[in-house]
């Protein structure tokens, strides 16, 4: 099984990135399954049905979400469609619209893909811990191949949860700084595991945010509001991810980095 992996898509400058280059890395790497983080994909906030529709007329076969979820009230009207393409959190609250995790039918493979969020210097919610051993009593009765999007703050709280999901799945991914790291690696008993995909977005931003305005930020120590650069250079952060099906084990896990210092196909 083959999984492209496409981090937190923030604002226009970051969806026409995608646009732009998921036709040359689908060529690349012949992905079966498309995944993209899409909770700041609206302005940095959030996610509307047209352009959740957008990604998956590119390409896009699954969507995951984050702390941003229900920043843009759009949400609403479509995330709980039954056909719905699109994962939040599962640890959100009972009664939480939308669903945190899905198995998905791939040329008669099945993999799993959940959605979790963290609690460490985040919202307080349902513990992602106990709340995974749960999903997986279930998902694993129809698949071994299961990739988690662990959208969270804190490196300690991510490696955590790849040393506590070590060969029970196939893939934990780090979701939420916006920053790439430089750890992907296959822990010890076949899992996956990258702290931070990062961001999708303005290359010359803060974590997709106009420099000016987050530097404003530390030298006030005042409130300021977020905006999001709509022209300037681009980048893609990514993984891509190779498991035995067989077994639900990875077998590669590769960065994936488009900039204009690093255009596609330099490396």
């Amino acid at each position: 099984m083959k999984v492209l992996f496409i981090g937190d898509v923030v604002g226009s400058i970051g969806r026409n990135m995608l646009l732009e280059s998921l036709p040359m890395l689908k060529r690349k790497y012949r992905p079966q399954l498309t995944i993209v983080n899409g909770e700041n994909a609206a302005s940095g906030r959030g996610i509307t049905e047209k352009i959740y529709k957008e990604f998956l007329q590119a390409g896009v076969d699954l969507v995951t979400m984050g702390n941003h979820t229900w920043d843009n009230r759009d949400i609403f009207n479509f995330i709980d469609n039954e056909k719905v393409k699109m994962i939040r959190p599962a640890n959100f609250p009972e009664g939480t619209p939308g669903i945190g995790y899905k198995v998905i039918n791939i040329n008669q493979e099945k993999i799993a893909v959940i959605n979790m969020q963290g609690r460490a210097l985040m919202n307080s919610l349902d513990d992602p811990f106990r709340k995974m051993d749960a999903i997986l009593d279930e998902v694993s009765k129809e698949t071994s191949c299961i990739f988690v999007d662990f959208h969270a703050e804190t490196t300690s709280e991510k490696q955590a949860m790849g040393w506590y999901l070590d060969g029970r799945v196939s893939a934990v991914v780090g979701t939420h700084t916006h920053v790439q790291t430089n750890d992907a690696r296959i822990l010890p008993k076949g899992t996956a595991y990258l702290t931070d995909v990062g961001m999708t977005g303005a290359y010359d931003s803060i974590l997709g945010v106009e420099r000016d305005i987050i530097i404003e930020k530390f030298l006030s120590q005042l409130p300021v509001r977020h905006e999001i650069p709509e022209q300037g250079r681009k980048l893609l952060s990514g993984c891509f991810l190779e498991i035995d099906s067989s077994n639900g084990q990875a077998i590669r896990i590769e960065n994936i980095v488009i900039n204009d210092d690093r255009p596609f196909g330099s490396d």
